[in-house]
């Protein structure tokens, strides 16, 4: 990471974590980033008692630096760093790969071209902390791929073959693992009349699959050797092709030539969970859908993270291939991770899944979604789309075919889904007390669950009866198998160290980590509602008591409940006030602690009991 004067004179930075909490704020340029952002950023998530001094100080230099260049100021509980988003390369970036995709593609394959230029090696190499660069680099190096992806196909459909196999042969050899690249190269090999030179790198990469990750190679680069094995060598395309005819193009179907070869029957359903076990009210649910008439084409199966959506829809799609013989698409849409998958990308997959080669997939989201619509079109498919965001992300992707079945897991109720495109909501709620005593049962054993089966009833209550939770403390229990069962419940016992302990190594792999993910999709609003609520003693709180800790009149506080009850934080009840499950609790405590000050949680807390005291002779 550099910093560079419009002069282009660098500025020193220095080494350390200001680089991380540079990084922080010129990457989120003209957005507040909290302290406690920057503190867990840097610190990997174990941040000394120091920390936010530290933190302060390097803010401090910073303006020292920047001053004449850039204004950082404070705002809130944070800092914004205020500048033309222009002037940071990796805004500018993507401004450019944006641009590109309403360009022609000869002005795409420059802008793309500038783009990757400014590349100088990886992202975030030289900036301390593994969270940061899971945060913000890997995010870039993503996109960066993706460009090159573009930049690719642009060249494909230009007939640029030589330049395009002296690019990918470099691209290649970074990314030895990327089946899109290499099904590029493969393609642009077969055009240039290279065909044994495609295969050779076909079967060079599923090798390295086989070795590195012991998969198989997936739809895109299968359909990239089916295609090279069914052709021969492409002739160069005519002069005519390279050069277009002046005046207007003529209108041309989204791909050229013959409709392809139907390709393999699509199978992209992940296994099924071995040990599943429970749900036969939701399952009954989904059946009696899908047993209406007229049988609804998407159902949302909505629940809080970690709650087992995405176990649930893919253990009923298995059940169901023999309804859709036609095949089953599946992509995690990674609603609430950053970046977003987007909906042109998603659509991008399903074509190549579908046969559509590279250069037949349109630039538009709009284009990509009606040749999807018309690949499906007189068949009978189940789509499903994990881990959606929001119904916009959603919306293209839904087949508009009789016959075929979308199937869309989110924390979200996606109410858009619900009330525009008539789709059916199914809530996925906690197992029942039995259901989660199996679930431990079949991962531990029915004998070390018999062996203390109230100690085993502690720890289904400790884990709200969450999927996700009772697999990770089962996970640590089968590290060890000499542990009474009352030895791990005393453990979760303690609210202090029950998130903590309910972790798995891999970070992703942990309740906190669930929650964090649906809490930062929150408006501002409801994400300080979170946290004040978390001052809150007990399981219930009405709506008066909510209004009283945010210090917000009661029409706002209902919004932002709803909002709240609309990620599966809170569960509004008949009697009108809201519950929440225990973990839930403990980590709105946390975040309290963690981003509201002292003095704004202790005035919470009095207006909170002065609104008791209000209330109290009203109940007498």
């Amino acid at each position: 990471m550099e910093i560079e004067t419009d002069e282009g004179r660098p500025l020193a930075l220095g080494a350390g974590r200001i680089r991380t909490v540079a990084a922080v704020l010129i990457s989120e340029v003209n957005q507040a980033v909290t302290v406690h952002r920057l503190i867990d950023l840097a610190w990997d998530g174990e941040p000394p008692a120091r920390a936010r001094g530290v933190v302060h100080n390097h803010v401090h230099r910073l303006r020292q630096l920047l001053d004449g260049h850039a204004e950082l100021v404070t705002r809130g509980q944070g800092y914004v760093l205020i500048a033309d988003p222009t002037a940071v390369d990796s805004h500018r970036f993507r401004s450019l790969v944006s641009a590109a995709r309403d360009a022609d593609p000869r002005a795409a394959v420059a802008m793309l071209r500038r783009a990757l230029g400014l590349w100088r090696g990886e992202a975030l190499a030289d900036v301390p902390g593994d969270r940061v660069r899971r945060t913000l680099g890997v995010g870039l190096a993503q996109a960066r791929v993706a460009a090159l992806q573009e930049l690719g196909a642009k060249l494909l459909s230009l007939g640029r073959y030589g330049e395009l196999v002296t690019e990918l042969t470099a691209w290649t050899a970074e990314h030895p693992l990327h089946e899109e690249l290499t099904a590029l190269l493969m393609r642009a090999l077969q055009a240039n009349g290279r065909q044994a030179e495609a295969l050779d790198h076909y079967h060079r990469t599923r090798r390295h699959l086989k070795e590195q990750l012991g998969i198989d190679p997936g739809p895109a680069l299968g359909a990239a050797y089916l295609e090279v094995l069914g052709r021969g060598p492409a002739a160069a395309p005519p002069p005519s092709a390279a050069r277009p005819p002046a005046g207007p193009p003529p209108a041309v179907p989204y791909a050229v030539g013959p409709r392809p070869a139907a390709p393999p029957r699509v199978a992209q359903l992940p296994p099924a969970v071995g040990d599943f076990c429970g749900r036969a009210r939701e399952l009954a649910v989904l059946e009696q859908h899908l047993d209406r008439v007229p049988r609804p084409h998407c159902l949302v199966l909505a629940g809080g993270g970690g709650a087992g959506k995405t176990s649930l829809a893919v253990q009923w799609a298995h059940r169901l291939t023999a309804e859709f013989p036609d095949g089953q698409l599946f992509v995690d849409l990674r609603g609430f991770e950053r970046p977003p998958m987007r909906a042109g990308t998603a659509l991008a997959s399903f074509l190549r899944a579908l046969g559509v080669p590279e250069a037949g997939i349109p630039d538009s989201v709009p284009e990509r979604a009606a040749l999807y619509r018309s690949l499906l079109a007189g068949r009978r498919m189940l789509v499903v789309l994990d881990n959606a965001g929001t119904a916009e992300q959603t919306r293209p992707l839904l087949p508009a075919t009789p016959g075929c079945l979308a199937v869309v897991t989110s924390r979200r109720r996606l109410s858009g889904l619900v009330v525009r495109d008539g789709a059916v909501l199914v809530g996925v709620g906690p197992l029942t007390p039995g259901d989660a005593l199996r679930l431990l049962a079949n991962a531990l054993g029915p004998q070390r669950i018999e062996a203390d089966k109230p100690a085993a009833r502690e720890l289904v209550r400790w884990c709200d009866g969450l999927p996700l939770a009772l697999r990770i403390a089962a996970a640590r229990l089968m590290a060890h198998p000499e542990w009474p069962l009352g030895c791990w419940t005393r453990k979760l016992a303690d609210e202090r160290r029950r998130l903590q302990e309910l972790s798995a190594h891999d970070a992703d792999l942990a309740v906190e980590a669930s929650l964090y993910l649906t809490y930062r999709a929150l408006s501002s609003g409801a994400a300080r509602l979170f946290r004040v609520l978390g001052l809150h003693p007990g399981p219930r709180v009405g709506v008066l008591d909510a209004a009283a800790l945010a210090g917000r009149d009661v029409a706002r506080t209902r919004r932002h409940l709803a909002e709240l009850c609309d990620a599966h934080l809170l569960e509004e009840q008949p009697q009108g006030h809201y519950v929440r499950p225990e973990l839930v609790r403990l980590y709105a405590a946390q975040r309290a602690v963690a981003e509201e000050t002292r003095s704004d949680r202790d005035l919470a807390v009095r207006r909170l009991l002065d609104q008791a005291a209000r209330l109290r002779p009203a109940r007498g």
